[in-house]
Protein backbone atom coordinates (compact mmCIF):
# COMPACT_ATOMS: atom_id res chain seq x y z
CA UNK A 1 0.00 0.00 0.00
CA UNK A 2 1.15 3.44 -0.65
CA UNK A 3 1.72 6.19 1.80
CA UNK A 4 -0.52 9.02 0.82
CA UNK A 5 0.76 12.39 0.47
CA UNK A 6 -0.84 13.18 4.21
CA UNK A 7 -1.14 11.20 6.95
CA UNK A 8 -4.48 9.70 7.72
CA UNK A 9 -3.37 8.56 11.43
CA UNK A 10 -0.97 9.75 14.82
CA UNK A 11 0.20 6.45 16.29
CA UNK A 12 1.19 7.80 20.03
CA UNK A 13 0.70 8.59 22.52
CA UNK A 14 -2.15 6.46 20.87
CA UNK A 15 -3.54 5.85 17.38
CA UNK A 16 -6.16 8.48 15.92
CA UNK A 17 -7.58 9.85 13.32
CA UNK A 18 -6.63 12.85 11.68
CA UNK A 19 -8.69 15.62 10.82
CA UNK A 20 -8.41 19.58 9.86
CA UNK A 21 -10.42 22.09 12.39
CA UNK A 22 -11.57 25.25 10.87
CA UNK A 23 -9.88 28.06 12.78
CA UNK A 24 -12.82 30.63 13.08
CA UNK A 25 -15.62 28.64 13.08
CA UNK A 26 -14.43 25.06 14.27
CA UNK A 27 -15.96 22.97 11.64
CA UNK A 28 -14.00 19.74 11.27
CA UNK A 29 -12.76 18.35 8.05
CA UNK A 30 -11.85 14.49 7.76
CA UNK A 31 -9.35 13.37 6.67
CA UNK A 32 -7.10 16.12 7.41
CA UNK A 33 -5.97 18.86 4.92
CA UNK A 34 -2.82 17.89 3.38
CA UNK A 35 0.33 21.24 3.72
CA UNK A 36 0.18 22.04 0.52
CA UNK A 37 -3.22 23.01 0.45
CA UNK A 38 -4.74 26.24 0.12
CA UNK A 39 -7.18 26.16 2.62
CA UNK A 40 -3.97 24.85 5.38
CA UNK A 41 -3.44 28.16 6.66
CA UNK A 42 -6.76 28.35 8.01
CA UNK A 43 -6.72 25.13 9.69
CA UNK A 44 -5.29 23.03 12.23
CA UNK A 45 -4.72 19.54 12.64
CA UNK A 46 -6.08 17.82 15.60
CA UNK A 47 -7.24 13.62 16.69
CA UNK A 48 -10.53 12.80 16.63
CA UNK A 49 -11.80 10.79 19.57
CA UNK A 50 -12.23 7.23 18.49
CA UNK A 51 -15.05 5.92 19.92
CA UNK A 52 -18.15 7.23 18.40
CA UNK A 53 -21.89 5.83 18.09
CA UNK A 54 -23.70 4.20 14.71
CA UNK A 55 -26.15 6.44 13.59
CA UNK A 56 -26.86 4.47 10.34
CA UNK A 57 -25.77 0.84 8.87
CA UNK A 58 -26.62 -1.39 6.11
CA UNK A 59 -25.54 -5.37 5.46
CA UNK A 60 -23.94 -6.26 2.54
CA UNK A 61 -24.43 -9.51 1.09
CA UNK A 62 -21.93 -9.76 -1.91
CA UNK A 63 -22.38 -12.31 -4.19
CA UNK A 64 -21.60 -16.06 -3.38
CA UNK A 65 -18.92 -16.25 -5.85
CA UNK A 66 -16.84 -13.72 -4.14
CA UNK A 67 -15.97 -15.63 -1.73
CA UNK A 68 -16.45 -13.03 0.57
CA UNK A 69 -18.67 -13.12 3.55
CA UNK A 70 -21.85 -10.30 4.48
CA UNK A 71 -20.38 -7.37 6.02
CA UNK A 72 -21.64 -3.94 7.79
CA UNK A 73 -21.14 -0.55 6.16
CA UNK A 74 -22.23 2.32 8.30
CA UNK A 75 -21.83 5.59 9.90
CA UNK A 76 -20.58 6.33 13.06
CA UNK A 77 -20.77 9.79 15.04
CA UNK A 78 -17.55 11.12 16.55
CA UNK A 79 -17.52 13.68 19.46
CA UNK A 80 -16.45 16.58 17.36
CA UNK A 81 -19.29 16.22 15.97
CA UNK A 82 -17.94 14.66 12.71
CA UNK A 83 -19.84 11.41 11.30
CA UNK A 84 -17.55 8.69 9.56
CA UNK A 85 -18.21 6.20 7.33
CA UNK A 86 -16.85 3.36 6.85
CA UNK A 87 -16.49 -1.08 7.99
CA UNK A 88 -18.09 -2.15 11.05
CA UNK A 89 -16.26 -4.97 12.62
CA UNK A 90 -16.67 -7.04 15.85
CA UNK A 91 -20.24 -7.94 15.44
CA UNK A 92 -22.47 -9.71 13.27
CA UNK A 93 -25.27 -7.13 12.83
CA UNK A 94 -24.53 -3.70 14.45
CA UNK A 95 -27.17 -2.27 16.03
CA UNK A 96 -28.28 1.81 15.90
CA UNK A 97 -26.51 3.32 19.03
CA UNK A 98 -24.00 0.92 19.30
CA UNK A 99 -20.29 2.13 20.14
CA UNK A 100 -17.43 1.29 17.84
CA UNK A 101 -14.19 2.64 17.96
CA UNK A 102 -11.83 3.72 14.64
CA UNK A 103 -8.92 1.52 14.19
CA UNK A 104 -5.75 1.44 11.55
CA UNK A 105 -6.17 -1.03 9.16
CA UNK A 106 -4.15 -2.09 6.13
CA UNK A 107 -7.06 -2.47 3.11
CA UNK A 108 -9.56 0.36 4.28
CA UNK A 109 -7.09 3.04 5.79
CA UNK A 110 -9.50 2.99 9.02
CA UNK A 111 -12.48 0.38 9.69
CA UNK A 112 -14.40 0.36 13.27
CA UNK A 113 -14.41 -2.50 16.03
CA UNK A 114 -17.44 -2.84 18.55
CA UNK A 115 -16.76 -1.96 21.60
CA UNK A 116 -17.20 -4.86 24.48
CA UNK A 117 -19.40 -3.41 27.16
Amino acid sequence: MSEPSYPLWRHFPEPALLASRDLDSGELIFPALSADSPLAPRHETVPLAGVGEVYSFTVIHPSPRSGEAPYALGCVDLPGPVRLFGRLCGKPRPAIGDRYAARPDERFGYVFEAVRA
